[in-house]
């Protein structure tokens, strides 16, 4: 039996990395949140001083060594050997991750490392972020696109972050889906890919109904 991979994308605020880690854990699964590849890279350029020169961003996407890990009740990602699981989440990353994350070269280095991760992942894995159900995994036999109206995006993510002002709220949520749209495809389903609107749903509700998805794929 072939591992089953789940891939699931949509907006910011959306649900997806909680509903993606509860879907891997109820399932046994392993996890992988793409997205903090970018941050760890974003940071490393924050600190090199390099953000701004997008040569320099592409040598070290290619050249950091990035260990990630894909147990979806403690995912982990380090860099050269150094653990940034916290220190990604800092707002300033988030701030500047899609300047990282519109280079494509950036995201063909990193695309070709999330693939071989989910290669690995002999019991099957639930990926979740951008290019996920589109670029990373076409071929996955559940793909997902989670939507959900402005309004819920944004308090969900402030639920998440907490302490930010309405100004820095609308950039972590409207201002990044714009940047992320230039280069990525999660503002509506591509074929195969299936709807779920997280509006009015609870994360269990969510994640229950991935793996409905799951179960009618799998047979």
């Amino acid at each position: 039996m072939q591992p089953l991979v789940i891939a699931i994308d949509g907006p910011s605020g959306s649900g997806k990395s909680s509903t993606s880690k509860l879907v891997a854990a109820r399932l046994g699964l392993a996890y992988l949140d793409t997205g903090s590849m970018y941050r760890a890279v974003a940071l490393g350029a924050m600190n090199a001083g390099i953000l701004d020169d997008p040569d320099a961003v592409v040598d070290l996407a290619r050249q950091a060594k990035l260990d990630v890990g894909t147990s979806p009740s403690a995912p982990a990602i380090a860099v050269d050997g150094v653990d940034v699981t916290a220190e990604i989440r800092d707002p300033q990353v988030s701030a500047s991750v899609s300047k990282v994350a519109v280079i494509p070269q950036v995201r063909e280095i990193l695309t070709a490392q999330m693939q071989r991760i989910v290669a690995d992942a002999k019991a099957g894995i639930v990926l979740e972020g951008r290019d996920a159900t589109t670029v990373i995994t076409p071929d996955a036999p559940v793909r997902v696109l989670l939507v959900a109206d402005t309004q819920a995006r944004m308090a969900r993510r402030n639920a998440e972050i907490g302490g930010l002002s309405q100004v820095d709220l609308t950039d972590q949520v409207v201002r990044r889906d714009r940047d992320d749209a230039t280069v990525a495809q999660f503002e509506a389903p591509a074929p195969g890919v299936r709807l779920i609107d997280t509006t009015h749903l609870t994360l269990d509700q969510a994640a229950e109904a991935v793996i409905a998805l799951a179960a009618a794929a799998t047979g």
